[in-house]
């Protein structure tokens, strides 16, 4: 479903990315685990399309997301892709039932049934109380559940997930990963997932590892 080819990525002279491929198949969840400098949130931010490569393909159901640029490129990311960062980003001012429809409203959907999405998303987290709070009434596990809900607000083909955790106490965290796995079972829903956690990307289907701007093949079997 998602398909990077040759990703290089140069900040001044120092080259994060040299020559990445990786292939995401739909339903999948997989996690990007290295040290700090190997490139992860780079390479994830290239391929979501926040950041763009210096060279390299990129195709997201066949869709040559390299291609794309300006407002065509803002439509397609909104549509077809979701976020969910270490820190989550909620307005203040809005109610976390407001937070999560706002990349429905970005999309020109009518308000009542993107209301009406983000209502079910929460209560699907365990948010069923908490529609109507603002994020300084909420935990920090809550405030990451209503941000995954906006990830979700749109149906996206796969979810990009940098660090998620990060912020989170280890029961949190654990309950956000679990939470992975139940939408992808219950909801086919695809994940690329960065996490410094080995624990956590363990409970992933597969795992990247990241050094120095390459992913390193996978070991052989039994090693």
């Amino acid at each position: 479903m998602l398909r990077a080819e040759n990703i290089h990525k140069k900040y001044g002279q120092l080259q994060v990315l040299k020559g990445v491929n990786v292939t995401i198949e739909q339903k999948e969840i997989v996690s990007i685990i290295g040290s700090s400098g190997a490139g992860k949130s780079t390479l994830l931010h290239i391929l979501g399309t926040l950041d763009t490569p210096d060279e390299g393909k990129i195709f997201l159901n066949d869709e040559p997301l390299h291609l794309l640029k300006g407002k065509k490129l803002a439509a397609f990311r909104n549509k077809h892709i979701g976020f969910v960062f270490q820190f989550h980003h909620l307005l203040p001012e809005f109610s976390a039932t407001e937070n999560v429809s706002i990349p429905g409203w970005i999309a020109g959907r009518k308000k009542k049934e993107v209301n009406t999405e983000a209502i079910r998303l929460l209560e699907l987290l365990g948010l069923k109380e908490k529609i109507n709070n603002k994020p300084q009434e909420l935990s920090g596990g809550e405030q990451q559940r209503v941000a995954v809900a906006r990830a979700l607000i749109n149906r996206p083909s796969i979810v990009f997930a940098d660090e998620p955790t990060g912020n989170l106490d280890s029961t949190n965290a654990k309950e956000l990963h679990e939470l992975f796995v139940r939408l992808r079972n219950e909801f086919d829903q695809t994940f690329l997932i960065v996490t410094h956690n080995e624990e956590l990307a363990a409970m992933s289907d597969r795992t990247l590892h990241m050094k120095d701007g390459l992913i390193l093949p996978p070991a052989p079997e039994g090693v």
